[in-house]
Order: C-alpha cells, then sequence, then structure tokens
C-alpha cells in the first residue's frame, strides 16, 4: 500500500513490503505442491525491485527508521534545487552518473531523511544506519538481517541512486561528496550462488541473480541486442533501448542507465531509458480520487464505448513531468473539455495519456540514436488492456509486441539468478533463446490523424508546464506597484473621512 502523508509525499511500509515478499514465497509454494512440484527442486532465488524507492534501517535492531520513500515522491525539490545551484551554470545533468539532478533518485531522499528525521540523523552519527533501495532491504533480512545479513546492492540498482560512476562502475567519492553522503554498501557480485536465504520456505536456497524492475524487464524482453527495446507499462512507464556495451550520453532528455551485467567476467550493458512517472497510476487515481470507476478493468470498456477522447486531453503531470522534461513545477490538467464531455470521454483520454508520453520518450530515443524502431515489445501489467495496446499502435505508427506471459519484471530476476555461477540451469546466450509467442497490435489509423493528436498533446503538455512556482500566489502578485500606492492613498483619504465622521456624530 502507497500512503500520502502530505501533498506530493509518497511512502511505504518497509515491513509490509517484506511481508509481502514472505506471503507470495510462501503461495508460490503451495501451489507447486500442488502442482506435484518438490520445492526442493528449487535452485535459486533472484530479486527485482522498484529501483529508487529509498530506505533506511537501524543494522543492530533491524527496525526501519522511517518509511520507504517512494521513487514518485516530490519531498525534496528543495534539496534538488540547492544541489542544482551548486553546480556550474546551474547544470541539472553536470553530474557524471547518466542522470539528471532529480526528487527521482536516491541520493536526494537519503539526504532529505539525513536531515529532517531526527532517528535518522541519530543513527547516521552513531554508525548504526543503513541505507538502500528495495532490493537491498529484502536481501538484508531474507538473509539473516540483525544476525548477519549480508548489506549489499547491483549495478543496475546502484546506478539509480546518483552515487555512482557508470563509466567505472563504482561508488563515487566525489559524488558522494557533492550531497554529502559517506557510502560503504557493497556492490555485490551477483550471479555467483554464495548468498543464502535464511529465512521462509526457500531458507538455504541462493538469491544469485539481483535487478532492478526495469532492467529486470529488459532481461525478460531477451533484448541482449543493440537496439533492441522494450517498454514496461506499471505504475509509471519506462521505455528502455539496449545500446550495448559502451554507456550513450542522451541530448534529447533521456537517461543513461545500466541496463545489466550477467557475471562477473561479462562486460557491462547499458540502455538509454525515458521515465514516465504516471501511468497505471492515473487508472488508480481515476478510481480512488473521483470514484468514476470501481475496477481497472471497468476502465477498458468506458473508454471502448466511446472510442474517442471527444478532443478531451489529459496530462496527468501529478509528481511533475519525467523524461524528455525534467519539469517538476508541471502539474497534471484536464483541458478541451465541453458540455459534451462525460467520463467516458475522461477514460478514453486517461488511456491515450499513457500512449502519448510513451510517443514523446520513442520519439527522444529515435533521435538520439538515430536508428527508428520497427516495432516495440510491451509488458506489464496494464498490457492485458488490449485497447490501450491498440491505441499505442496507432499513436506511434508502428507494431506493438506482447508477449503471451506479460510479467517479464518476475521472468528477468529468474532468468538471470537460473544462469548463475554455481547454478547454471539454463544459459543467456542469444543461440540458446527459445522464441517467445506473442501477440501483434498493428496501427489502424492513418499518419496524419495521429500526428493531429500527438501534437495537440504537445500543446496540452505545454498547458501544464510551471505550474507549481515559488513566486507569491497572492492575487495581488500580478498587480502593478501604482496601484497599490494609489489604492493605499485612497484607502488613507477614506479612512480620515470616516474618522472626521464619527467625531462629528
Amino acid at each position: 500500500k502507497q500512503s500520502f502523508p502530505k501533498e506530493g509525499w509518497v511512502e511505504e511500509d518497509p515491513k509490509e513490503i517484506l511481508q509481502s515478499v514472505y506471503e507470495c514465497m510462501d503461495r508460490t509454494c503451495e501451489k507447486l505442491t500442488q502442482l506435484n512440484i518438490d520445492i526442493s527442486n528449487i535452485k535459486a532465488v533472484g530479486v527485482t525491485n522498484q529501483r529508487e524507492t529509498t530506505l533506511v534501517w537501524d543494522k543492530e535492531t533491524g527496525e526501519p527508521l522511517y518509511n520507504a520513500i517512494v521513487w514518485l515522491d516530490l519531498r525534496t525539490q528543495s534539496t534538488v534545487e540547492r544541489l542544482i545551484n551548486k553546480t556550474p551554470g546551474r547544470n541539472k545533468n553536470h553530474l557524471k552518473t547518466g542522470l539528471p539532478i532529480s526528487t527521482y533518485f536516491s541520493a536526494v531522499k537519503l539526504r532529505w531523511l539525513m536531515d529532517n528525521v531526527e532517528k535518522v540523523h541519530e543513527a547516521v552519527l552513531s554508525h548504526r544506519a543503513m541505507f538502500g533501495t528495495v532490493d537491498s532491504w529484502l536481501i538484508w533480512c531474507l538473509t539473516g538481517g540483525k544476525k548477519g545479513g549480508v548489506h549489499c546492492t547491483d549495478v543496475t540498482n546502484a546506478s539509480r541512486t546518483m552515487l555512482f560512476n557508470i563509466h567505472t562502475m563504482d561508488w563515487d567519492l566525489e559524488l558522494c561528496k557533492y550531497v554529502q553522503i559517506c557510502i560503504h554498501t557493497v556492490l555485490y557480485n551477483f550471479f555467483l550462488a554464495q548468498t543464502l536465504c535464511k529465512s521462509g520456505p526457500l531458507t538455504g536456497v541462493p538469491i544469485s541473480g539481483c535487478l532492478g524492475d526495469q532492467s529486470a524487464a529488459l532481461v525478460g524482453q531477451m533484448c541482449f541486442k543493440d537496439g533492441q527495446a522494450k517498454n514496461t507499462y506499471g505504475t509509471g512507464c519506462f521505455l528502455l533501448k539496449n545500446v550495448g556495451t559502451k554507456p550513450v550520453m542522451s541530448d534529447h532528455g533521456l537517461l543513461t542507465t545500466v541496463a545489466y551485467k550477467l557475471g562477473r567476467d561479462k562486460p557491462a550493458c547499458y540502455a538509454l531509458e525515458g521515465s514516465v512517472a504516471i501511468a497505471g497510476a492515473v487508472v488508480r487515481w481515476l478510481k480512488d480520487n473521483l470514484g468514476i470507476i470501481q475496477t481497472s478493468t471497468e476502465l477498458e470498456k468506458l473508454a471502448a464505448d466511446v472510442g474517442t477522447s471527444y478532443g478531451c486531453y489529459f496530462v496527468p503531470a501529478f509528481s511533475g513531468l519525467y523524461a524528455p522534461y525534467w519539469e517538476p513545477s508541471a502539474r497534471g490538467i484536464i483541458c478541451g473539455l465541453t458540455q459534451f464531455t462525460n467520463r467516458s470521454h475522461l477514460a478514453f483520454a486517461a488511456l491515450e495519456a499513457v500512449c502519448f508520453q510513451t510517443r514523446e520518450i520513442l520519439d527522444a530515443m529515435n533521435q538520439d540514436s538515430g536508428i527508428h524502431l520497427s516495432q516495440l515489445q510491451v509488458d506489464g501489467g496494464m498490457t492485458s488492456n488490449r485497447l490501450l495496446m491498440q491505441l499505442q499502435a496507432d499513436i506511434l505508427c508502428i507494431p506493438v509486441v506482447k508477449p503471451s506471459m506479460p510479467e517479464t519484471t518476475a521472468l528477468g530476476a529468474a532468468m538471470a539468478a537460473g544462469a548463475a555461477e554455481g547454478v547454471s540451469v539454463w544459459s543467456l546466450n542469444p543461440e540458446d533463446l527459445t522464441e517467445v509467442t506473442s501477440e501483434k497490435f498493428e496501427p489502424q489509423i492513418n499518419p496524419e490523424e495521429s500526428e493531429l493528436r500527438y501534437a495537440r498533446w504537445k500543446k496540452a503538455v505545454q498547458r501544464a508546464m510551471n505550474w507549481e512556482t515559488t513566486e507569491p500566489t497572492s492575487i495581488f502578485s500580478s498587480v502593478p506597484l501604482g496601484f497599490y500606492i494609489l489604492g493605499s492613498m485612497f484607502m488613507l483619504i477614506g479612512a480620515k473621512y470616516i474618522a472626521g465622521q464619527c467625531e462629528s456624530e
């Protein structure tokens, strides 16, 4: 569950995250037993996780010192502005991380925790504080916790902290000094079967694979060749394109990130990434905040009933805009409304918004790489919405290909774990991989209509920009100074007149 204690704040309970993992393991083992599969045949465990979500816990008590701050959270905006002000020319792309200085990444969340949470501050001073992304918390707990748990992460998660040099593939002392953070977290050599679960139904089974969720999906989609790409539709939307063993820096608002490193002696592969903050989250907002649907499946039916937004455009910039804009001051808007607009049109506009955002990052990716994708591989929970997939093909003007098993994030973590040295139940060499069955959605509208709708979306995005500012919001803030002076004079004259009247009476 996510909680929203203040506007722009998004948190999760670390203990609930851990309990959900134990529950997942228990239920999986129960189902395997029902299928007459001996769970003692399980050879390895793979971990995948939200990458930037940040936790701090006490290594002596094993207790979280604060809720997990979720990647969507905006509370660190003032920290981000302070850090940008320290860079030459106030350049948010100054760091050598492949990432802009943004509220999105872990370092600024950790800095906020150290500055604003007394428990965290005290634990840091007494060397009891442990910091990590969700994978670090889970692996530490699963391998013993306060009784010798392994505190570690992998390169895909490390590359999202804003403290990791993607060129040297190690923590960067200069980056740590810049954010005033001292890092001792181990960059663990995963893909070796040496870290064992010490609790739950998989006790004794090695944790031999760890990948951030979007890297896991890239592996699960078997995008091992330069130029292959996938788009995952979850809470947000994440388009990753494999660019090979040399990082490609973006000129069009994309991130450069570590895609995967699948072996001790294997080179790291990199990816260009376009990150969209709000995709599936817009469905939850329509359900929980507006109440126009009761279930997520109802959204598809509502939208299909009208088959058009009727000129309504929805920019769900609830957490600002991520790629390619990186504009934290943007806020969500719905525009183009008429008296004819109803909740079905809004439902359609919400689905279109996901597709338009994907179009924006795909355009940026094509510009950066110079190679246009001929089709888009997709995965994630939202791909079960067939109308969304068709809309995506229409708006991109290229086919969209969905695998028969869309949960490729989990599959990628399992693939990495099973290919680890000491496990080796399968090979991830391209020639050894099995072709996955899939469904293809072809574009069904003409490119001119697609371009027209996209142009209007871009117009709506501009309306959403620079909404949240630090300037005064008083009704007088736009009134010229002369009117203040003139108004003050009239008030003074009026006061004297009233005083004179009172004396005469």
